[in-house]
């Protein structure tokens, strides 16, 4: 390779100086002047006096020419290494170990072969010049063959999305490839950003169902223990109906399709025949069953607990229907994430992210990562639709915190359920001081019972009043479901702006590139993005350079919709205290106002600080 430059005549005066070319033009020009100089005719070059030997300078040019080119050193390094050593080859660079001494004629030869070289490497850094690391990571992306992935940089007529005027390393079934990775990295985004939302919701709404399930379990023990410690002969004939009524508590609080006025008269129905055959006509019992059927279709003629029932069935409305509505909203909040996880977006935001993501891959520049604002533009037109949710998912958070703060007192389900017993207790005393006026309206509704004696079986909860939990005690402030709630809300209200600050936050923190640092502007890598960059929301799309928004999206309507519903379901279920009035029943006769707080007529057995006396009095 040195011999065909052998002939030069003329060599750049940089060359032999201890001096670079003042800039890198400068150096290509000087390295195509010497290629274009014709060969002298004798074959001999003409040597200015004083370069006969082998001089300091060149040695000094090697070292400054290797580091003028970064890319270039590994090629750099051989040559200046040979000329340090003072030997070269005869045919290549790698020949240069040989030990023959270069005279000023070789060594003008070499370092022109030396520029050639340069100049080859520069202009190749100026583009790809193999796609290898495109294939690798295509492969590794996507679990695709590299079987007819480009080698090299070729024309890519066929693109519709990364077109490009440079040659490129995708071939239009790559970018079919991108464009599903594209789609599949924006669901990945967004299941990303919402999975601590969403558990937050899912894990509070599991927490608050199973608190619920423990409470309905304690209220109903609360009450067995109840009957057996007060009234031993009738508990376990009582144990279907508590049974009974607190599956339907459980049944209501969940969803289903019962009523706490229904399940409430059902109980109180069934409580008179035994509190009529063991406390106002006690010692015998009747054996027909059809005059049993008959004092329990006289109790609500009759009224035989006063106006008890009347105030069960107010506070079970009250602090029911509120943790009802509650768990519903909890459950309507994770299907609204799930929903936005799973979009399907537009034909154009598929092909704005792939252009944004997947385009740079086809010019080489796998590491890029597209600028702040084009991220933004992008990011801001894709989840346009979306945005729209944050002003009814704010006023979604809102609600759910005003109910929850609104559920204490006669409000509270805590307080109601540990507190049902009391007003059994209320009502079967009521029953017995009245027994001498109910017997008499009973024999003149249903007749004389035809007695028989029988032995009342005992009750199952045998032993010990200290085993079995008689006095209850009060349970850790920390523990209770209000401060549950209170908790669940404060960590909630972080995210009220979910929904509109979704696309800012997944290009600050996922997808784009930091401050200051080049990026990908769409088409080529920059110091900044120049576009202007648009708002969030629909209306602000209209000036988006990125992504055309068009019309709506059905699903999204339908996701506010309902929002707009369990909205209004959980402002109408915050209780209002001056507007409860409870009318009772032919039973009562009187109108019952009840206010906000607890008060010993609604069996709070303490002060209107809503503190539940979980102590239950023992009657021998």
């Amino acid at each position: 390779m040195l011999a065909g430059f052998v002939g030069f005549r003329r060599f750049p005066q940089w060359c032999s100086a201890n001096s670079l070319p003042p800039d890198r033009e400068t150096w290509r020009r000087s390295a195509r002047e010497l290629v274009s100089q014709p060969p002298s005719s004798s074959g001999e070059s003409q040597v200015p006096p004083g370069e006969a030997g082998v001089p300091e300078q060149p040695r000094n040019l090697c070292r400054q020419i290797a580091p003028f080119e970064n890319r270039d050193r590994r090629a750099f390094s051989s040559a200046c290494n040979a000329r340090r050593a003072g030997t070269v080859g005869s045919t290549t660079w790698e020949g240069a170990t040989r030990t023959l001494m270069m005279d000023a004629q070789t060594w003008r030869a070499g370092c022109c072969c030396l520029l050639l070289l340069a100049l080859v490497g520069s202009t190749r850094s100026e583009g790809v010049q193999s796609c290898e690391e495109v294939r690798k990571l295509f492969q590794w992306r996507l679990v695709g063959a590299v079987k007819g992935l480009p080698d090299s940089p070729r024309a890519g007529p066929d693109l519709q999305v990364c077109i490009s005027k440079k040659p490129t390393c995708c071939t239009r079934k790559m970018e079919e490839r991108y464009q599903t990775a594209a789609r599949q990295d924006m669901q990945e985004v967004l299941q990303s950003s919402s999975s601590t939302l969403k558990f937050l919701i899912s894990r509070n709404a599991a927490a608050f169902q199973e608190t619920l399930e423990n409470l309905i379990r304690q209220a109903e023990n609360y009450t067995s223990i109840f009957f057996c410690n007060s009234y031993r002969n009738m508990a376990l004939e009582a144990t279907a109906s508590v049974q009974e009524f607190f599956s339907d508590v459980g049944l209501y609080l969940f969803g289903a399709d019962v009523h706490p006025e229904e399940f409430v008269n059902r109980f109180f129905d069934g409580l008179f025949p035994l509190v009529y055959n063991h406390l106002i006509s006690p010692g015998v019992t009747d054996s027909s069953l059809e005059y049993s059927e008959c004092i329990r279709m006289a109790r609500r003629d009759v009224s035989p607990f006063g106006n008890i029932p009347q105030r069960v069935m107010g506070q079970m409305g009250r602090s029911l229907l509120p943790s009802r509505t509650f768990l519903q909203a909890l459950n309507l909040g994770i299907e609204v994430i799930n929903t936005t996880d799973h979009l399907h977006f537009s034909r154009e935001c598929s092909r704005a992210v792939l252009r944004m993501q997947y385009c740079p891959h086809c010019q080489g520049l796998t590491l890029s990562k597209p600028c702040m604002g084009y991220c933004l533009n992008v990011m801001r037109g894709c989840l346009a639709h979306m945005a729209e949710l944050n002003p009814h998912w704010h006023a979604y958070i809102r609600s759910l915190g005003e109910l929850s703060d609104a559920m204490h007192g006669t409000y509270d389900i805590e307080h109601v359920l540990l507190n049902f017993h009391l007003l059994v207790n209320d009502a079967v005393m009521q029953a017995h001081l009245d027994a001498q006026k109910l017997s008499e309206q009973i024999n003149k509704i249903c007749g004389r019972p035809i007695r028989t004696p029988t032995q009342s079986p005992r009750c199952s909860f045998e032993g010990s009043k200290e085993k079995h939990g008689m006095k209850i005690s009060p349970r850790n402030g920390e523990e209770t479901l209000a401060n549950r709630r209170k908790e669940f809300i404060n960590s909630l209200r972080l995210y009220r702006t979910f929904y509109g600050g979704l696309a800012d936050e997944l290009c600050v923190n996922e997808l784009a590139a930091a401050d200051g640092l080049p990026c990908w502007d769409g088409e080529h890598i920059v110091k900044s993005y120049t576009q202007r960059v648009v708002g969030n929301g629909i209306k602000a799309q209209s000036g988006n350079p990125e992504v055309k928004v068009r019309g709506t999206d059905p699903v999204i309507n339908q996701i506010i919709d309902k929002l707009k519903h369990v909205i209004q379901l959980l402002q109408g279920r915050s209780p209002k205290p001056n507007k409860w009035e409870l009318q009772m029943g032919s039973g009562g006769g009187m109108a019952e106002q009840v206010s906000g707080e607890c008060d010993d007529e609604d069996g709070c057995g303490g002060s209107g600080s809503g503190e539940v006396k979980r102590t239950l009095k023992i009657t021998d």
